[in-house]
């Protein structure tokens, strides 16, 4: 039985090395920003008034993939809410801050870093074209696109009236969702292919594969209805992870979706098939305090 225990250890170990080997795009401990959507507040001027319930969850998971490699102060801009021209909602009911502020106040990111965009709009594109424009080949900006492009789009048109068009070349951004980078919630919004022409180009781009696949319930990170390929989440020793669990469950059609979360889970690992079982063996016991 001892030896049992220590093979496991140390494959464990081994697959911990690994990530850490693994970083891609040649991410360096280098800058991460990242903007989800996902408004809780319903937008009633647009077809879907509740925004991408999945970025509740995505959010936190996204936080503790941070928090589990200890790179909490990579984290230079966190918005969320960013549907631009959407209304606010009660703090009790935004369930984007309550993911955020959970993660915030159990792995000590710095809140200074947070967004609602619904609320601190002006702020939001200042940080985070501010950190764009710090962008040099030794310190590149990784930025996780995990919500919708206007908000995007006006960061970067801030980023270059702030004159830092050459700091985009900089900018490498990572996508997995068609719909985030073409839909608009209004007439005069802006997509990713207009974030390219204002740009000239510059942002680089990389996109991985679609993160969903609602139907196989152990094939990346969706598994429709189904919560048990989760259930390690909500019986964990780790309270932070059995948060996890309680924030996928906050979905608003009851869906096990924590898609985007899949994008930093490849930065970091060069896996773009996570799932269930590796995002348990990733987190392991737990996450430090």
């Amino acid at each position: 039985m001892k030896t049992v225990k220590i093979i496991i250890t140390l494959l464990f170990v081994c697959y911990n090395l690994s990530i850490l080997n693994a970083q891609n795009w040649n991410y360096n401990n280098n800058r991460i920003a990242i903007s989800f959507d996902g408004n809780s507040a319903p937008d009633h001027q647009y077809k879907w008034p509740i925004g991408d319930p999945d970025d509740w969850g995505a959010a936190a998971a996204s936080l503790a993939i941070l928090a589990k490699l200890e790179l909490q102060d990579k984290l230079v801009h966190c918005s969320y809410n960013n549907f631009i021209d959407a209304p606010a909602g009660p703090d009790s009911e935004n369930q984007n801050k309550i993911s955020c502020d959970g993660a915030i106040s159990r792995w000590n990111f710095n809140a200074a870093i947070f967004y609602d965009v619904t609320k601190q709009l002006e702020e939001a594109k200042t940080n985070l074209a501010s950190e764009m424009i710090l962008s040099t080949a030794e310190n590149p900006l990784y930025f996780i696109h995990a919500g919708l492009s206007e908000f995007v789009y006006q960061a970067v048109e801030k980023a270059i009236d702030m004159g830092g068009l050459e700091a985009l070349k900089h900018v490498k951004l990572v996508s997995h969702s068609g719909f985030n980078e073409n839909e608009t919630r209004r007439d005069w919004h802006h997509t990713w292919s207009d974030i390219l022409e204002l740009c000239g180009n510059r942002i680089q781009y990389h996109k991985i594969i679609d993160q969903n696949a609602c139907g196989n319930p152990d094939v990346l990170w969706c598994s429709g209805k189904d919560f048990s390929p989760w259930y390690w989440m909500r019986d964990h020793k780790d309270e932070g992870i059995r948060f996890l669990y309680k924030r996928a469950q906050a979905h608003a059609t009851g869906k096990a979706d924590i898609s985007d979360a899949g994008m930093l889970f490849w930065l970091f690992t060069g896996d773009e098939n996570g799932n269930p079982e590796k995002f348990k063996t990733f987190l392991g016991d737990g996450i430090l305090r």
